[in-house]
Order: structure tokens, then C-alpha cells, then sequence
């Protein structure tokens, strides 16, 4: 078994679906083995920090040839817990609802969304993808009948605790929360929060620094021009 600090190491985690994505692409044009080496290049890391992340794994590669693709596959889903499909439920049929409804990629990480929520007549009732939209109010009658293991969390953030409540009440465990708060659940929830603003901040903040360096070195360089007259 995995040791649990392994297990939550959370940057790993994050880049495993991207190897994912490229593994299931080279598996589509019939590719047979990958190297550390093409994925750190695809990554655009060290290759170190790939051999670190596959091994979390536990697949065994082979000298001078890499890893299987359909293997190394199998192993990341196992990790990721992505080799059975998870059922879940969509609260929040609005722009972000429906374009999650519409990612496609969901079906590779073994994520269907069945149940699909909204407080909006004018959506209640409708189709999105082939689901149809329920009356937020049915969360409870249909999750006694039977439960999603995930529940995403798409409302406006006046409504996101209300929405989670209703949830955490019908017995959902794990949420994914988009929208922008941090919601007050009770011992044994876990909740993953997605702060879409949060890349935007991250460019936003190299931005700002390489318009610092690129103006450092402009003015470095009218320096050099008076000194030398």
C-alpha cells in the first residue's frame, strides 16, 4: 500500500491528468512506450520531478525503453482512483454547469455527471447534454433513492451554503465547489474548492514582474548610453 504522505501529494496529483491526457493521445496514435524524458518535455519540467511523480504510482519502467503506455495508463487511474466510474451530481445549471455538462474528458477520468440541479423554472424541466435539469428541491427524494459519491457545486455564492447544507444533509461526502466561497461543512466532508481567479492571479502577477524587469532593463540600458557619451 502507498504510503498516505504519498498519497497526498497534492502538485503530483495535479499534474496526473495532464499525463494522462498526453498518455491517452499517444495511445491513440498507436504508441507503444513513452520515456520520462517525453513527458518532462511535454511538461515542461524537470525530469526528475516526472520520475518523482510516476513512481508515486508504483509502475516500474524499463531501462532504455520507458513505460508502457496502456500500463502507465492503468497505474495513473488506479492512483487517482479513476479506474471505476464516479457518479455525480451537477448543482447549477448555468454558464459553468453547462460547460462542464459539455467536457468531454470527463469520460476518460471515469466522471459522469447523472443528476443535473437547478432553482430556475425556465431550466427545470429542459435537457443539457442529454440530461435533464430537476428542481434543486428533489436533491433529498432523489438521493434516497440512490447517491452520487461527488457533488459539484455550480450556484452563485449567495447560494452556495444553502446548496451544500442540502447536500451534506442527503448524505454527500465530497464537493467540488465553484463557486467563489469557502463553505462551513462538518467533520468528514471534504471539500476541493476551485478558485477560477486563481491562474488569472498567477499570470497577472508574471505579468506585472516581467514588465518590472523589462522596464529594470530599459532603464539599465539609458544609463549605459549616458555613461558612455
Amino acid at each position: 500500500m502507498l504510503h498516505q504522505e504519498k498519497i497526498l501529494n497534492i502538485p503530483a496529483i495535479r499534474r496526473m491528468p495532464t499525463y494522462l491526457h498526453k498518455l491517452l493521445k499517444m495511445q491513440a496514435e498507436g504508441k507503444v512506450s513513452v520515456s520520462s524524458t517525453e513527458l518532462a518535455e511535454y511538461m515542461n519540467i524537470e525530469l526528475i520531478v516526472v520520475r518523482k511523480d510516476i513512481s508515486l504510482t508504483g509502475i516500474s519502467g524499463q531501462r532504455r525503453i520507458g513505460y508502457d503506455v496502456n500500463e502507465l495508463i492503468r497505474y495513473i487511474k488506479a492512483y487517482l482512483g479513476w479506474e471505476e466510474t464516479i457518479p455525480a451530481a451537477l448543482v447549477g445549471a448555468g454558464s459553468l454547469g453547462t460547460a462542464l455538462l459539455g467536457y468531454d474528458d470527463f469520460e476518460h477520468y471515469g466522471f459522469r455527471i447523472e443528476w443535473v440541479f437547478d432553482s430556475s423554472p425556465d431550466k427545470i424541466g429542459t435537457e443539457i447534454y442529454g440530461r435533464e435539469v430537476l428542481d434543486v428541491r428533489q436533491i433529498a427524494s432523489q438521493f434516497a433513492v440512490r447517491r452520487p459519491e461527488i457533488a459539484v457545486i455550480c450556484v452563485s455564492n449567495a447560494a452556495a451554503q444553502e446548496v451544500a447544507d442540502q447536500l451534506v444533509a442527503s448524505g454527500i461526502r465530497y464537493i467540488w465547489n465553484f463557486a467563489n466561497v469557502s463553505l462551513n461543512v462538518p467533520p468528514g466532508v471534504v471539500v476541493q474548492r476551485e478558485v477560477i481567479a486563481g491562474g488569472l492571479a498567477m499570470l497577472a502577477v508574471r505579468r506585472k514582474m516581467d514588465r518590472k524587469r523589462t522596464g529594470s532593463n530599459l532603464l539599465q540600458s539609458v544609463r549605459k548610453k549616458l555613461f558612455h557619451k
